[in-house]
Parts: C-alpha cells; sequence; structure tokens
C-alpha cells in the first residue's frame, strides 16, 4: 500500500470512528508541545461515544461483580443506554462518586504467593475506562521506548527483542529486578503531581482521586490506603506507567545501560560487571526517590556466558548458549529463550486441572477441547524462542493426562488409556501438537519476522 494509500485510509477510519478521533487529535497536541497542560478534558470523559467505547471494553473483559454484586448479565437486562445516561448525567453534574473495590486473592502462576486483587463495580469500571480512553493518548506522547508493558502497539515480545539486539551487541551483563508491590505503594499525592505535570482539568483531577481514596473492602472491612493504584482497576496500568515514566526519564542509557521495563519487571543490558553494578545502585536510588524499592528476592546481576547462568524474564528464561556445530562453520553463541520453571509449572498444573478426575462426567471430548484451547494460547506467546524441546514436553505431559482420564473414564489401566490416545485414536482424539510452530528469534528481526528499525548502534 502506498503511503498516499495509507494515509488516506487512516483518515477515513478516524473520520468512521469519533472516538479514535479525539484520541488522535489528544496524541498530536500533546507530542506536539511536550509542555502543554490539558485544562478541558472532563466534558469528554462523559460524551456518550466515549461511555459507549468504555462498556465494550469492560464487556470485553468479562470481569466479575464488584461489592454491589452487580453483574455484566444485569446491567445488560437493566439496559446498557439507561445506564450509560446515569453515569454520563453524574459525570456531568460533578456527583459521580465510587465504591470501594471487593478485594480477592488470586495465585501467582507457579507459585505459592497470592496476588491481591480490587475489582470495581460495574459502573466504577465503565468510568475508568473512559478516562482511561481520555488520558491515555495524552500521556502516551510523552512515554519513552524503554517502556513496554500496558501500552498501545507495544508488547512483551518487542521488550524481549531489545534482550535479544542488546546482547548480540555485547551487553552481556544484567541487572534483573522487579519493584516491590509497586501496585500497591505508589503514594498518591507523587502520583497525582505526575497526573498533573500534563492534566490540570479539576473535573479529570477530582475524578482521579476519587478513584484513588475509594478504598478496598476486604473481610467486611473499607480499607482507604494513601498509597496504591491497586490491580484490577481498569486505569491502574496507566497510572503506573505515568509514575514510573520518572524512572524512564531519568535514566541514562549511555551511563548505565540499556533499560527495559515492563511495568514493574525491569532488566537492564549492560557492557561490562562495573556499569551493571551501577546501575543496580542507580535503580536503587531512582526507585527510593519514587517511594518504592526493588524485591529483594528478584534483585541479581547475571553475566551472560556459555555454560553461564541465565535469568527469568516476562515467563522466558533466557541464557548464553553455543549453536552446534556444523561442518566446516564454528559454532555461534547467541542468546536463547525458552519457557522459564515457572511458566513450565503453570502449563502442567492447568492441564492437570482441566484433566482432572472430578470432571470424569464430561465428554472426553470437551476435555481434549479445553486442553486444546489452553494449549494454543500458551503455546501462541511461547511459540518465539527456541522453545522446540519443551513444547515437546508439554505435548507428551498433555497426551499422558488424555490417556489417564480416558483410563479412568472406562476404569481400565493407563496403558490402554495412553495406547488408545498414542494409536489407536486418530489424530490423537484431536489434541493439537505443538510440534514444528517455534519461531527462532534473530537479532535486529523482531518477532513478527519485519527488519527491526532500532538495528542500528545505541549510544
Amino acid at each position: 500500500m502506498s503511503a498516499v494509500s495509507a494515509s488516506s485510509t487512516t483518515s477515513g477510519s478516524l473520520k468512521l470512528d469519533p472516538v479514535r478521533a479525539l484520541q488522535h487529535a489528544l496524541y498530536r497536541a500533546a507530542k506536539a508541545d511536550p509542555g502543554r497542560r490539558f485544562h478541558a478534558l472532563g466534558d469528554k470523559v462523559h460524551r456518550r461515544d466515549v461511555l459507549r467505547r468504555a462498556w465494550v471494553t469492560v464487556r470485553r473483559n468479562n470481569g466479575a461483580p464488584g461489592i454491589d454484586a452487580t453483574t455484566l448479565a444485569e446491567v445488560e437486562e437493566y439496559g446498557v443506554d439507561r445506564l450509560l445516561d446515569e453515569v454520563a448525567a453524574e459525570l456531568r453534574e460533578g456527583c459521580w462518586r465510587p465504591l470501594p473495590a471487593r478485594r480477592v486473592f488470586i495465585p501467582k502462576p507457579g507459585s505459592v504467593e497470592q496476588r491481591p486483587l480490587s475489582i470495581p463495580s460495574v459502573r466504577d469500571r465503565i468510568v475508568q475506562a473512559a478516562l482511561k480512553i481520555v488520558l491515555e493518548p495524552v500521556f502516551e506522547a510523552d512515554m519513552l521506548p524503554c517502556s513496554f508493558g500496558f501500552r498501545p502497539r507495544r508488547g512483551a515480545h518487542d521488550a524481549l527483542q531489545v534482550l535479544v539486539d542488546e546482547a548480540w551487541r555485547g551487553r552481556h551483563w544484567v541487572v534483573e529486578t522487579d519493584i516491590a508491590n509497586c501496585f500497591e505503594a505508589i503514594p498518591h499525592e507523587k502520583l497525582m503531581q505526575s497526573v498533573e505535570e500534563r492534566v490540570v482539568d479539576r473535573s479529570v483531577l477530582k475524578l482521579l482521586r476519587a478513584m484513588l481514596r475509594a478504598g478496598v473492602m476486604e473481610d467486611g472491612q473499607v480499607r482507604r490506603p494513601v498509597s496504591g493504584t491497586p490491580q484490577g482497576g481498569v486505569i491502574s496500568p496507566l497510572l503506573a506507567n505515568v509514575y514510573l515514566h520518572r524512572l524512564d526519564r531519568a535514566w541514562s542509557t549511555r551511563e548505565h545501560g540499556v533499560l527495559v521495563r515492563y511495568a514493574d519487571d525491569a532488566v537492564v543490558m549492560c557492557a561490562s560487571r562495573e556499569q551493571a553494578e551501577a546501575a543496580l545502585e542507580r535503580l536503587r536510588n531512582l526507585l527510593a526517590e519514587l517511594g518504592l524499592e526493588p524485591k529483594a528476592a528478584k534483585t541479581r546481576i547475571v553475566h551472560l556466558r556459555v555454560g553461564g547462568e541465565g535469568f527469568d524474564f516476562l515467563g522466558f528464561h533466557h541464557r548464553w548458549v553455543a549453536s552446534r556445530p556444523h561442518g566446516n562453520r564454528r559454532p555461534v553463541a547467541f542468546l536463547a529463550r525458552w519457557p522459564s520453571a515457572r511458566a513450565m509449572q503453570h502449563a502442567r498444573d492447568r492441564i492437570r486441572e482441566l484433566t482432572d478426575r472430578r470432571r470424569l462426567l464430561r465428554p472426553v471430548k470437551v476435555i481434549v477441547e479445553d486442553v486444546n484451547a489452553f494449549l494454543r494460547g500458551w503455546a501462541a506467546y511461547f511459540r518465539f524462542g527456541n522453545s522446540a524441546h519443551v513444547f515437546d514436553q508439554i505435548g507428551s505431559y498433555a497426551r499422558m493426562r488424555i490417556g489417564g482420564f480416558l483410563a479412568k473414564k472406562h476404569r481400565r489401566t493407563r496403558k490402554f488409556g495412553w495406547a488408545v490416545v498414542a494409536f489407536a485414536a486418530q489424530d490423537s482424539l484431536g489434541l493439537i501438537t505443538l510440534h514444528g510452530t517455534v519461531v527462532a528469534p534473530r537479532p535486529f528481526r523482531d518477532w513478527r519476522g519485519r527488519p527491526n528499525a532500532g538495528g542500528e548502534r545505541r549510544r
């Protein structure tokens, strides 16, 4: 497609979608003037088309009810347009007040730890989504290339590609860290100061303060802490990025190495041990200024070398390895990655859960479909790596569990079940295969296979 036709297509789509046109205009205005502070945003939050888009976002996520126990289905029965009209009126009149979020704890995949999750009511999620639609383009204009988490058109695989590129350039000393309780520890006042660098609309700031002060209900008690943008809120990832942008812009790549941050997970690629130690000290100091600190158990310096240890980041284990000799070709060392031990354990746990004896009354076909659905999602993420051997392990484990399920269902031996899956049944009862789906990463070629525009040497 030519540049002219691509431009006209984009222009046409913006005309057809007024919400996207609004976001595009806000982004361009913020990008054109980095010092601009926006005074008139509140009227855009309660625009009917913005609230409708916010509802679509909330409905797509299909979340649980908040403390008012109102479900998405009940909202649809009540009337979505009716609810949006009420929310718009409350926002317009300045009388909208959020309810405390419902606090639940969910297990972290592959860990005994539990993650606190705060679930706002459906009405409050709609308001948060509408506010995010308006604010995100303003702050996105300022975000730096080192930030990848919860941003439009950027994701985990983009961050992972930077590691491959920088390791190929010779940055073999890695600082890995995780900000301790980041979403719960961000001080409200400092967060609002970060927001006010770009937004001074009083109605919008009032909305944000109300959201932050709404608190959470746990064990029948409402707590209103003075810190935290609780995980589970629609707008929380954006607010965390706005606050951690202070870390990004204070970072010096020339002095301390290449920072790669995905929300509260961070890696710094360095050229020497001295630089890595200086980078870690710089990270600690910058986080302390923000009222945060690195998680001690997940903070360390790793030297990438053949036969050495590796590190985990974004679900993958990364390690410097040498290719196998082939003919007259000399082995080549490179940064390989495959699913981490925690990611593998999560996959096994989920497959075991889906093939548990408590589901014996369900048809085998349903069990296979459930396992396939999980494997497709899991493999779609981890296929962009050196994951062939690991995929074989998970595929074998899935076949073994399906065979065991079949044996229990028909009260036969495990050998019978495994034989049916492996030989007797056509296509292993329909269980998908992960063989041949892996895409190995390449330096300066992004995970989609396109040349990496950032392939020039960083200074």
